[in-house]
């Protein structure tokens, strides 16, 4: 195919309804498309500086190592394994579901010593397991996920960092999932890192992983860090022992570009970075409160609507994310088939999920720009529509009927306000 038989890009219209990614807020797409400025360009340096103050807002923090790592969320998650984890390290990593299982992953590639709690999928990790493993272990790092999407838990953060702190430990959360639709308290839980994406419940694309860090985890990183050769005038030019494994992902390098020294690592990814200070932007403009509370009602009154339709969810549903619900495939019902459907006549994507699940559950989220009403709606009536002609028998309207009982019952509370979404724009999701 020549290029001028290559058109533009035109995807095609889907209300993003799965796990993540979700629909971008026109706003943030609009804020991408801004003109490019140089990385040392004092409007970029300020623009960095004003995305690391909002990206402290949102994680609750007053970390001055607050950044961006640019890549997907993954990449915030090796950077921080890769720079804190020396060969030979203790790790504690509780697992609840894939991507409890990535961190072990990571750990392992940076030579620690990984050891494990698992509990079955569905569930959340006891305190008392985490405090008897510590007693024993001993690791230099707890790493964990916050809340697991291949599950759709949640896992109790609070009183954590100070158990591990106790225990001489180091406490990493990956919030990916949870940061923005759930509450999240960095200082006052004790971590010492966490790491998210933007794809998820603050309404942007995937390709920007904001990170945080508190002064006892940077001094870990600057012990193994060092200034690149091409840039070394003498200081910090020798690599110490336990040197970071990595160049890209070490984040003593990335402090030092995104701090005062100004020191070049990467180039920043501009676009990337726009799009993730006006997620931020948003997100503290409409509250961060308010934005918990938003996903807290639409993903209630989605997990009413679907068990109103006779579907069972999955899990401990005390500790589900407020963003998304696992519902369980009903016997005799082919799920991807229903998903097909679903996409195909509606141009709704939901998902299944992974390994002991996959085939076993669809995933169901409300999160970001799609944290709204019309969406929920949306979505359950078509949803109904395909179980119908697959032979399931969804009480007709039950669905829809939930939800906007609970929206209604909402309103009682609170007013009509409290049915707000975010803000709209004209265009469509």
């Amino acid at each position: 195919m020549t290029s001028s038989e290559t058109s533009q890009i035109a995807p095609p219209h889907r209300l993003l309804m799965g796990p993540g990614p979700i629909n971008a807020d026109p706003r943030v797409l609009r804020a991408m498309s801004a003109q490019l400025v140089g990385q040392f360009d004092p409007s970029m340096t300020a623009y960095m500086a004003e995305t690391a103050e909002l990206y402290r807002q949102v994680l609750r923090t007053t970390n001055e190592a607050t950044v961006l790592v640019d890549g997907t969320a993954r990449a915030g998650v090796e950077a921080v394994l890769v720079s804190l984890l020396a060969p030979g390290d203790r790790v504690l990593i509780p697992t609840f579901g894939r991507f409890g299982s990535l961190l072990v992953e990571i750990a392992e590639r940076c030579g620690a010593e990984v050891t494990t709690i698992d509990v079955a999928w569905g569930q959340v990790v006891a305190l008392d397991l985490i405090e008897a493993a510590l007693r024993e272990v001993h690791p230099k790092l707890v790493a964990i996920v916050h809340g697991d999407t291949s599950t759709t838990m949640l896992q109790p953060l609070d009183g954590l960092g100070e158990l591990c702190h106790a225990h001489g430990a180091l406490l990493y959360a990956d919030v990916t999932a949870s940061l923005g639709g759930n509450p999240f308290e960095m200082d006052a839980w004790g971590l010492d890192a966490a790491t998210a994406g933007l794809q998820k419940c603050l309404g942007g694309p995937s390709g920007s992983a904001p990170t945080s860090l508190s002064p006892a985890a940077v001094e870990v990183i600057a012990a193994r860090s060092s200034v690149e050769a091409g840039l070394a005038d003498g200081e910090r030019s020798t690599p110490p022992e336990a040197r970071i494994r990595s160049n890209y992902f070490d984040l003593g390098m990335i402090l030092d570009y995104w701090g005062p020294r100004r020191l070049n690592h990467h180039t920043e990814a501009t676009s990337m970075l726009f799009a993730a200070r006006e997620c931020a932007r948003l997100l503290v403009a409409e509250g961060i409160g308010a934005a918990v509370e938003r996903h807290r009602l639409n993903g209630t009154a989605m997990a009413d609507g679907v068990a109103a339709l006779g579907l069972e969810l999955f899990g401990d549903q005390e500790h589900r994310m407020h963003n998304i619900v696992a519902v369980r495939i009903p016997d005799g019902i082919d799920g991807d088939a229903v998903r097909a459907q679903v996409l195909e006549r509606f141009g709704i994507e939901i998902g299944t999920s992974f390994g002991p699940l996959h085939g076993q559950v669809w995933r169901i989220g409300t999160m970001g720009y799609n944290a709204r009403p019309d969406a929920v709606l949306t979505t359950l009536a078509a949803l109904e529509q395909v179980l119908r002609r697959c032979g399931f028998e969804a009480p007709a309207g039950a669905g829809v009927d939930a939800a906007i009982a609970h929206y209604d019952d909402r309103d009682d509370l609170a007013g009509r306000a409290g049915r707000a979404g975010p803000a709209r724009s004209q265009e469509a999701p």
